[in-house]
């Protein structure tokens, strides 16, 4: 399959399916518009339609936001399995067409592994979806050890995807939309959270697509390097080993992305982590055909980037899937 991804083009690592039963739930919960933006319509047939149209060969599908929990951990459990089914479904009627990574019911961290041994072992899936947080227990929890433990041990591929911090400002919300800076914000968090608590390093692995161009990592490290040694004096935190952790982060280029922002990117990572994404069905499929093809001769433009085209839009993806 891999073969056949990389000889068809770009691969798309940012894109959503939105079930109705998904659907269903969030309105029976009053939930539709958890993050502060209407949940957009969405078919498997129209998604090939754009994909064809955009000129994606290959897209990784994930459930968006938000987590549907609702404190019954088997609604929770039934919803989650209904929609990694239908991804397991798409990934088998259109092969080398969809591909996917499953979701889990957290905070359940038991009903959680067992999803996760479901999705890997048997449904096929090519990774896992962790939200960065599900109502405050955000990824780096100790509590979530013994599911990152089930993870490493299947050498798992992990996309991470924003939602909404718990509290958050509703007042806030209405002005400046989470996907504005809070889902910037709530990315650096939790993976902030991991490397303090070693999580890459106990657990190596793991490969981990942070989304959204690294959100603000490239302006977080350096300073969360340079206020380490006074934070480990008073005993908050202890050693980190920086490289190693991010090492075993990638980043897609969903969002905003241009030159100066990737340039920003590489000097946390190296172009080897760099995966294009699109963030359908969020991002209008015009908007996406025209970005594209614009990212696409930027990129050729500028001597330092242009040998690493195809493996942005492709190959690095097929590498990350090989565990290469």
């Amino acid at each position: 399959m891999a073969t056949g991804l990389m000889a068809q083009g770009v691969i798309d690592v940012h894109s959503h399916l939105i079930t109705p039963e998904y659907r269903a739930v969030l309105e029976q919960h009053g939930m539709q518009l958890d993050e502060g933006f209407p949940l957009p319509a969405w078919s498997a047939e129209q998604h090939l339609m754009d994909m064809n149209t955009i000129g994606i060969a290959t897209s990784i599908i994930t459930m968006p936001a938000p987590q549907p929990y609702f404190g019954d951990v088997e609604e929770a459990k039934a919803i989650i399995r209904q929609n990694n089914e239908a991804a397991a479904q798409l990934k088998q009627q259109y092969r080398a067409r969809f591909l996917f990574c499953a979701s889990l019911p957290l905070p359940d961290v038991n009903a959680a592994i067992e999803e996760a041994v479901c999705a890997l072992d048997s449904l096929d899936a090519n990774g896992i979806k962790l939200s960065t947080n599900v109502y405050g227990q955000y990824l780096g929890d100790p509590a979530l050890d013994p599911l990152m433990e089930v993870l490493n041990e299947r050498h798992a591929l992990i996309i991470l995807h924003p939602c909404k911090p718990t509290p958050y400002s509703n007042e806030l919300m209405a002005g400046v939309p989470l996907a504005m800076s809070e889902y910037l914000a709530e990315t650096t968090r939790a993976v902030a959270n991991m490397i303090t608590h070693n999580v890459l390093v106990r657990y190596p692995n793991l490969r981990i697509v942070v989304p959204h161009c690294g959100a603000y990592l490239p302006l977080a490290i350096p300073r969360m390097k340079a206020i380490h040694p006074a934070v480990q004096a008073a005993g908050m935190v202890g050693d980190i080993d920086w490289d190693n952790q991010l090492s075993h982060l990638y980043y897609d280029l969903a969002g905003a992305v241009s030159v100066p922002t990737i340039k920003m990117m590489l000097t946390i990572t190296e172009p080897s982590h760099l995966l294009y994404g699109s963030d359908y069905p969020y991002v209008a499929t015009d908007v996406l055909k025209r970005k594209l093809g614009i990212l696409r001769m930027e990129l050729l433009n500028d001597e330092e980037l242009a040998p690493y085209v195809d493996d942005i839009f492709g190959k690095n993806f097929i590498k990350l899937l090989r565990n290469e």
